[in-house]
């Protein structure tokens, strides 16, 4: 006996079973390089960012300027008053950095400037006050520049702030080959030659050890003869 359906119920069961089927073909696995669109046309998935550095890019690098940690401030304190509030003569802060780099012949020229104010204290008078400021170039662990200055400042106005402007303008390193400069400024009271000073060497004090003359042998008494070992061989 033939099965014949008393209505649409069968070829509308058939009819979505088959857009299922069609469906589940069209679906694509994770690993598919290529993803389908609303149109079905292929769009290509963009390559990952690539880690190389372009030359047009280093051109352009200028190493930013950071503070070192805990150099942001000098005190200068009256002698036997260090960290004594009552015996400050002026405390100096950094306030701003900034930076201008050229190139030449493979050398990488920087022109570094601090920007800061000195605040009297207590004890403060007018007068020249000479600031530490050390600037240093690093790339990784490696040190290519590092200069500690003296720089001077006349203040003439004890009731107020001095604004002050310092510029190392020639912080020569090698032409960077990635962007992995960094240049450090602060103040340091460190000495000016601490490098000089450590690859100078070091004379060494020869004490000049004295002889002493060897005490005369006791005269032999008269008519004695020489024993045998007394005779030289």
């Amino acid at each position: 006996m033939m099965f014949r359906p008393s209505n649409g119920r069968f070829f509308a069961a058939l009819a979505l079973s088959g857009l299922m089927l069609a469906l589940a073909g069209c679906q694509s696995s994770g690993g598919n390089k290529n993803v389908l669109d609303v149109d079905g046309k292929q769009t290509p998935v963009p390559p990952p960012p690539s880690d190389k550095v372009k030359a047009s890019d280093l051109l352009a690098y200028c190493p930013r300027v950071t503070l070192r940690d805990g150099t942001a401030y000098f005190n200068s304190y009256a002698r036997g008053g260090q960290d004594d509030p009552a015996k400050l003569i002026y405390q100096a802060a950094i306030t701003e950095v900034s930076r201008d780099c050229s190139r030449a012949n493979g050398t990488l020229t920087m022109k570094v400037g601090v920007a800061g104010k000195i605040v009297p204290g207590p004890l403060g008078k007018p007068g020249a006050i000479t600031m530490p400021i050390r600037v240093v170039v690093t790339h990784g662990d490696e040190v290519l520049y590092t200069k500690l200055h003296k720089d001077q400042v006349q203040v003439a106005d004890t009731s107020a702030a001095t604004q002050f402007v310092f510029t190392d303008p020639s912080v020569s390193v090698p032409e960077p080959s990635d962007k992995g400069y960094q240049v450090l400024v602060g103040f340091d009271e460190g000495p000016i030659n601490a490098a000089k000073a450590a690859a100078r060497p070091v004379k060494k004090k020869v004490r000049r050890v004295v002889k002493k003359p060897a005490p005369e042998a006791p005269a032999k008494p008269k008519g004695s003869q020489s024993s045998i070992s007394d005779i030289p061989r």
